[in-house]
């Protein structure tokens, strides 16, 4: 992948190019926010650090967003539940509290890329010529889950659903032939601190069946987790 690195301290921008090199991909780097915004187009993924000298860094990554569905990952050194929270609001797709080791922040580049790289079309598996860029459409088998407006249709029908239903039921249609773990889904869809009853997933997935229609359409491994149903794998 061609991978911005926004990251105003050289040495550091330095040892990702580096790093990342390592992997296979070309870095492109930037130092200031503006700087990133004109070479975002081409690129397939973004490493942003929140600490910028010219704009802040959530605001760099609205800019983004507004421009690009380019999956983000946020670098910095705030660890507040807050600063998490806004930058994940902001449009980021994960976010990395410094100090981090260079394995870690590879594995969840190669995350980020696997969720925001399926096709989006029933059927088709993995696009190998995707590369990272995330697409702004699920489908599978006549639901359609658009991520840009979060808006879902079933055989053209609207479907009305809540902001959690939504984010579980894009988990399991974008990786359809993976067993998702209870805990994974938890972390995902509401919070790795999540110290609540697992149960509200139960719920969620109960909800989710009775407005699919259908049982099918998600599939239970008892004491395990779940995955998309056969309803949803033609």
């Amino acid at each position: 992948m061609i991978i911005l690195v926004v990251e105003d301290d050289e040495c550091v921008a330095d040892a990702l190019r580096s790093a990342l090199g390592m992997h296979g991909h070309r870095v492109v780097t930037a130092g200031t926010g503006q700087d990133a915004l004109q070479q975002l187009d081409g690129c397939d993924f973004v490493l942003l650090d929140l600490g910028l000298p010219d704009l802040d860094g959530i605001e760099v990554c609205k800019r983004i967003r507004d421009l690009s569905t380019v999956p983000v990952i946020a670098l910095t050194a705030r660890s507040e539940e807050i600063d998490r929270v806004m930058g994940l609001h902001a449009g980021a797709d994960d976010y990395v509290v410094k100090p981090y080791s260079l394995h870690e922040l590879n594995a969840r580049i190669e995350a980020v890329s696997r969720r925001s790289c399926r096709c989006g079309v029933a059927g088709d598996g993995h696009d190998p010529t995707c590369h990272g860029r995330a697409r702004e459409v699920l489908t599978a088998d006549g639901l359609e889950l658009d991520l840009r407006s979060r808006s879902a249709t079933l055989q053209g029908r609207r479907l009305s659903l809540t902001r959690k239903e939504f984010d579980l039921l894009a988990m399991l249609v974008e990786d359809p032939e993976s067993l998702h773990t209870r805990e994974d889904i938890i972390a995902r869809v509401w919070d790795e601190n999540w110290y609540g009853s697992t149960r509200t997933l139960d719920v969620h997935v109960g909800s989710l069946r009775s407005k699919l229609g259908s049982y099918d359409w998600i599939e239970t491994q008892r004491g395990v987790g779940f995955r998309l149903g056969s309803a949803g794998r033609p």
